[in-house]
């Protein structure tokens, strides 16, 4: 199901970039993906990526935008007379925007499906940390305690 974003474009200001995101994200295309994470700061992204090699995908950061194409060379597909053709190998470009502190922390191909490790690194200075809460004394004048 493919929701029109168009109304909203035509009466938001400033709300341009999330829906841009909330468009591509309910996108159905190819190749097929899937997003897992294993733990509160480790994700990976799997892309199928049959019938691609190593020197053909690519994967690139920029600006907290992970990428990831393929683009197959001509000189490697055959010449053969396919009945039926069920392994797509079109190029393809999937982008993923990052959350801030996610880094890439390497990509394998294994058995067809590409995979890509992220992890999230906060900075010790932006984890919450627990503030002490200090209570005055009561000083003593005369005798009786002073408020």
């Amino acid at each position: 199901m493919r929701i029109d974003h168009t109304p909203f474009f035509r009466s938001t200001v400033g709300f341009d970039r999330l829906l841009g995101l909330l468009e591509s994200a309910s996108e159905q295309g190819y190749p097929p993906y899937n997003i897992a994470r294993s733990d509160e700061n480790n994700y990976r992204v799997t892309v199928a990526a049959a019938g691609f090699a190593e020197k053909d995908l690519s994967v690139d950061v920029k600006d907290r935008v992970l990428t990831i194409s393929g683009k197959r060379e001509e000189a490697e597909r055959t010449g053969a007379a396919y009945l039926h053709q069920g392994i797509a190998g079109r190029a393809f470009e999937r982008s993923f925007q990052l959350a801030e502190h996610v880094e890439v922390k390497g990509a394998r191909l294994e058995n067809g499906l590409l995979h890509v490790d992220l992890e999230r690194i906060v900075p010790e200075e932006k984890k919450p940390r627990r503030i002490v809460i200090n209570v005055p004394e009561l000083k003593t004048i005369e005798g009786s305690k002073a408020a």
